[in-house]
């Protein structure tokens, strides 16, 4: 029977979309394309979410690859990139909906960085979740098993009662590798909704 239903953030709560950030700072097509190879470069985020390098020093680092002009638009855009995520559309009410109808408990399970970590309480979607597990917090990625026994051993619930929704394929398997059901979201709340009351309602 499933008692738990956890979410990833970006791509199944919120938009991550780098070009999105950057054109909200800067209007320039060359410039626009250069700061998000730069800024987003996964030579940065994938250290980001473990947790081993730091916000200012991918902002430093940044700058390095960048020419003077653009400095100022490497800060307001990196430090900013919070502000620019909107919510996927339907999924803060799917999460309150089968908290209502169902009673189930609700978390969030994210590879992301400490920056973002520091300021969940400006996230107003992640009021809706009894516990947010952070990458760059508890210093395990998905889709290793470590962070899934982090999840389960933190927010004490079995990966039996548990239903993990993420938009990445490698991190589905590895959850299912550990014992959770897994659902790959494609970005269509209606169809996870009906997945969710369907396999919610099972005994």
């Amino acid at each position: 029977m499933i008692k738990n239903v956890v979410f990833d953030f970006g791509q199944v709560m919120v938009h991550f979309e780098p070009s999105y950030m950057v054109s909200k700072y800067v209007s320039d097509p060359s410039d626009s394309f250069l700061l998000e190879s730069v800024i987003f470069d996964r030579l940065y985020w994938d250290r980001l979410d473990a947790g081993t390098i730091t916000d200012d020093e991918v902002v430093f680092a940044c700058k390095e690859r960048l020419p003077e002009r653009l400095h100022g638009s490497v800060d307001r855009i990196y430090y900013n990139w919070i502000y620019n995520i909107p919510e996927i559309e339907g999924m803060r009410e799917l999460v309150s909906d089968i908290k209502k109808d169902f009673g189930v408990r609700t978390f969030l399970l994210s590879n992301i960085c400490t920056y973002f970590a520091n300021h969940r309480n400006e996230i107003p979607v992640l009021d809706e979740f009894e516990e947010c597990i952070f990458s760059a917090v508890c210093g395990y990625t998905k889709p290793h098993a470590e962070i899934f026994e982090h999840l389960c051993s933190v927010c004490d619930i079995l990966p039996e009662e548990t239903v993990f929704i993420d938009d990445s394929e490698k991190n589905i398997k590895g959850a299912e590798a550990f014992g959770i059901t897994g659902y790959l979201f494609d970005g269509n709340a209606d169809a996870l909704k009906t997945y969710l009351y369907n396999i919610i309602k099972e005994v």
